[in-house]
């Protein structure tokens, strides 16, 4: 089987669609939709994400120094595009998409209430790369829903159906293949694994 080499592109799919909230601070919010975000230390926990600077969030972001990253589910997959391509130049995306403004604890910018999972975040470095200004962060609280906590407290973020962008398209995830570390078990706890599915 062949292969053919194509130019330098951003070619790591997929990737999670993730709501990033924001405020300016003075009573005007927003939600931009990002892709390209990760998570780039466990102590201290930190995140990053990228912005065009001629997105109406990025001139908030750097003002503030804040946002909350609201993971996104199947169900609100059109919410997520529509946040992606409309501007809050122009509309009310927490009223438009009929959205939930819920208080964050540490930061300003307000965490979306339909979201599985809020991460509150402070940025600690802006380092303008091109395109793209890289925003990084260091989380300072999580918020879980309790919707999707299973019989042992557990939270199971499957049970969601949670939301990821590939080239252009979104995709809710599929069927479980394994747990961390799996491949090196010992058999028998693989069969378990495997007779359950």
């Amino acid at each position: 089987m062949g292969k053919q080499k194509w130019k330098p592109g951003n070619m790591l799919y997929p990737l999670p669609a993730v709501m990033v909230s924001v405020t300016d601070g003075k009573g005007k919010d927003n939600i931009i939709t990002i892709a390209w975000t990760g998570t780039v230390c466990t102590n201290p926990a930190m995140v990053s994400i990228s912005v065009r600077k001629s997105r109406y969030s990025y001139e908030m972001l750097k003002s503030t120094g804040e946002f909350v990253i609201n993971l996104t589910t199947e169900k609100l997959a059109f919410a997520t595009d529509y946040c992606g391509v409309k501007s809050g130049r122009d509309v009310d995306k927490f009223q438009e998409m009929k959205l939930t403004k819920a208080p964050a604890s540490h930061v300003k910018a307000p965490m979306i209430g339909e979201s599985p999972v809020n991460i509150e975040c402070q940025v600690t470095s802006v380092q303008e790369l091109g395109s793209h200004v890289l925003f990084l962060a260091k989380v300072l609280a999580v918020h879980a829903d309790e919707a999707y906590m299973d019989e042992d407290g557990k939270f199971d973020l499957q049970k969601s159906q949670p939301l990821v962008y590939s080239h252009g398209e979104y995709y809710s995830l599929g069927k479980k293949l394994g747990t961390f570390g799996y491949s090196v078990r010992k058999k028998k706890n693989r069969k378990k694994l495997k007779n359950k599915r």
